[in-house]
């Protein structure tokens, strides 16, 4: 099969399936992307720049869709140099959030498309007007719509989707439904497992075992998206109750989803100023490497895991499968995947004395939690690991395909 990867951020939701079809020597492989720093063994990388930026001037409703066209443009004249030089691709397999597929059917119309399916925004019951301490505006409820017009062209043009979640799959219009599969990415659990031996160096040389109490909490960056108020405001309950626990903070101070705040650089930078913390046992440690963050995910006693009705994160079944007790919020995704009591224990997303009593339960109990914990890893296990969401992964692909 001749296969065409796109993806702005190589590799993407795409690092295992890239992988495993470039593994079959019969397999041509390529992967458009705008990244030039980033390489996947068998895989042709092709990069691209956009021409221009969006214009300033347009309507603030309409930049992210002259974005989005101009992702669109350089996209398709890749793929007509690929038509030139007959390259004929049997499936280009791409994620439509920055318009990089919009003309992707008008080049290749005989080619099967199918699209990740990752998120649909919503004015109403989503992430939008989720915070009631932060309204939706009518304002940013028009851009929202506005915001979708790429997607939906694209769920229009796409011959299947693929949403990582029922809950992801369920906010795109119902119309849709049909045609969007529902199968993760999938979590490596051979190479994420427990270690009850694993040991984690904090930055002032202290060694942490999975006998010391440790409480973990990550986001790619720290920002209210990822409940990270309330994880702050949790804190000092947190420390007054249990005095040897150290908290571990992992992300960046970057703005990944949402708004930067108005009156500091910050997110970091704000809540420290509103809850100041010892930094003898609260620990900012950034951006970790892979294999430190699976280490500290491993000797943590709870791992809190806050989000607004958006993206599930990679990192919570992560954690989960590494063998972590995860205190998720009651939130839609979270509660896809986590029962409390079950196989992991749920707390209000805007409560940070729910979730410091919660961690303190744990702490103080660690034992009487550890079938919770378990019993998360085999979630995990059951319904999101590698090789049985790569085996379903392929099966779409093939018969999308096959019906070509």
């Amino acid at each position: 099969m001749k296969i065409v990867f796109i993806h702005q951020n190589m590799p993407g939701q795409y690092k295992h399936l890239a992988a495993r079809l470039a593994q079959n020597p019969d397999n041509q492989v390529v992967f458009i992307t705008k990244r030039k720093d980033r390489e996947l063994p068998g895989v042709k990388r092709i990069s691209y720049d956009l021409t221009r930026a969006p214009s300033k001037t347009i309507h603030q409703y309409l930049y992210r869709a002259e974005d989005a066209v101009l992702h669109g443009q350089a996209v398709a004249r890749i793929l007509l140099q690929m038509r030139r030089e007959r390259f004929i691709p049997d499936i280009i397999i791409t994620h439509p959030g920055w318009g990089e597929a919009l003309f992707a059917k008008d080049v290749f119309p005989e080619t099967p498309l199918l699209n990740h399916c990752e998120f649909y925004y919503q004015a109403r019951g989503q992430d939008l007007d989720f915070d009631p301490s932060n309204p939706p505006e009518l304002d940013g409820i028009l851009r929202s719509r506005v915001r979708n017009s790429h997607l939906l062209l694209s769920l229009e043009s796409c011959d299947r989707g693929l949403s990582p979640t029922q809950w992801q799959r369920s906010v795109h219009p119902k119309i849709y439904h049909s045609k969007i599969a529902v199968i993760h990415e999938g979590v490596d659990t051979g190479a994420l497992q427990p270690n009850p031996e694993a040991t984690f160096e904090l930055p002032d040389g202290t060694v942490l075992t999975r006998q010391d109490e440790v409480v973990t909490y990550v986001a790619r960056n720290l920002e209210p998206y990822r409940g990270f108020p309330t994880f702050m405001r949790a804190i000092p309950r947190i420390c007054e109750q249990r005095p040897d626990a150290k908290i571990l903070i992992v992300g960046g101070d970057g703005v990944s989803y949402g708004g930067a705040p108005q009156d500091a650089a910050n997110w970091r930078e704000k809540m420290l100023a509103e809850v100041p913390v010892d930094p003898s046992r609260v620990f900012f440690l950034g951006y970790l490497p892979y294999d430190r963050f699976t280490r500290m995910l491993q000797v943590t006693s709870a791992h809190v895991y806050l989000t607004f009705p958006f993206v599930l994160s990679w990192s919570m079944l992560e954690a989960m499968a590494l063998g972590a007790l995860v205190i998720g919020s009651r939130t839609k995704p979270v509660e896809e995947v986590i029962t409390h009591g079950e196989n992991g224990l749920l707390v209000d997303f805007f409560s940070p004395e729910n979730v410091a009593d919660q961690v303190v339960s744990v702490l103080k109990d660690r034992g009487d939690f550890a079938e919770v914990a378990r019993a998360g890893r085999r979630t995990v296990l059951r319904k999101y690991d590698l090789a049985h969401c790569l085996k379903q992964q392929m099966s779409l692909i093939h018969s999308m395909v096959r019906r070509s």
